[in-house]
């Protein structure tokens, strides 16, 4: 199997994880560019995910699974629910590339509007709402006492999400897209005091959440790669441009909203002030940001497709990061738009 080296890692596993007994069956969950998951199937039936970096050439800063581990164990110490951290694996040796292992959490990913369909009716407003919920608690973790305190630097998270994005624009853009120099430029001249430090999930969403379709409940939170301390409003921001608001403008194919069902934006909004207590009047600014971060992350994409370094596109129409970019760009700046 691509990822995994059977033999030794089934050594590993057994010498290593409680309960692991061998033989093992493994099962792609997620592969791609990413970073990938499989589903490890123990001789007694207990269940595992392993988590390892892409196949091939990757920047280990961008794949750091000693750091992800570090951050599920820390979070796993609080009353937001994540998988369980069971081990890691940083010899190289064992299957080529750092991997760790956690527990298997069952729950269904909702990632588009059929899945949101699956969510029965009188559920979707408790899962929104207990999404919103399950943000405020990770943004009350104290970091320092999780062992987190050192992760990353505590202010000026946006000044410096900004800086680097407009720079990453500027080095991958393949044609000129006004809308994103116009709130590049607005949003370094508004930038925000921030309320605090917190853990930042950075792709905080329902499609990195695993959702348990008897309670409508977040059974896990997932995808910690991009997580770091920063701004809380950031995530708040974030989780909105993935959230359907009655128009075009913000329709996502990956986002389950669309179903209908589940709580307005503006409720999330105020439901999360409600509970951690922090000035929630300039959340558009954090919409705008997250729009337009996502519009220069799709721009990217695009544009290693253009200069081959996607591989073969296959079935994929990479086009459709081209509209997204254009798309987000304008949304962010009529988000931009409507501050004071």
């Amino acid at each position: 199997m691509q990822g995994i080296e059977i033999e030794r890692v089934s050594d590993w596993l057994a010498a290593n994880v409680p309960s692991a007994q061998p033989p093992f069956t493994f099962d792609v969950i997620a592969g791609g560019r990413s970073n990938l998951s499989f589903k490890v199937t123990a001789a007694n039936r207990e269940r595992f995910v392993l988590r390892r970096p892409p196949l091939g050439h990757v920047l280990a800063t961008a794949h750091d699974m000693a750091r992800e581990h570090r951050i599920i164990t820390a979070v796993g110490r609080s009353a937001v629910p994540v998988p369980p951290a069971l081990g890691l694996c940083t010899d190289e040796a064992v299957n080529g590339a750092p991997f760790y292992v956690m527990g298997f959490v069952d729950g269904i990913v909702l990632d588009s509007p059929e899945r949101g369909a699956e969510l029965p009716l009188a559920l979707r407003r408790v899962a929104g709402e207990h999404l919103v919920d399950v943000l405020a608690d990770l943004h009350g973790v104290d970091v320092d006492a999780v062992g987190l305190g050192d992760l990353a630097k505590r202010e000026g998270y946006v000044e410096r999400q900004v800086k680097r994005w407009s720079t990453q624009w500027e080095n991958s853009k393949t044609r000129e897209l006004p809308a994103i120099d116009e709130v590049a430029r607005r949003l370094r001249e508004q930038l925000p005091r921030q309320q605090g430090v917190s853990i930042a999930h950075g792709d905080f969403r329902f499609g990195n959440c695993l959702t348990d379709l008897a309670t409508g409940r977040i059974a896990a939170v997932l995808d910690w790669e991009l997580c770091t301390l920063g701004d809380p409003l950031a995530d708040l921001g974030y989780l909105g441009v993935y959230w359907f608001q009655g128009d075009l403008g913000s329709l996502r194919a990956n986002d389950p909203t669309p179903a209908g069902g589940f709580p307005t934006y503006p409720e999330l909004v105020e439901r999360y002030a409600r509970r951690t207590g922090r000035d929630v009047s300039g959340i558009d600014y954090y919409v705008a940001f997250g729009c337009w971060r996502l519009a220069v992350i799709s721009e990217g994409v695009y544009a290693r497709y253009l200069h081959g370094a996607m591989g073969q596109p296959g079935d994929f129409d990479f086009e459709t990061f081209k509209v997204a970019a254009e798309g987000l760009s304008e949304r962010a700046l009529d988000a931009m738009k409507g501050l004071t």
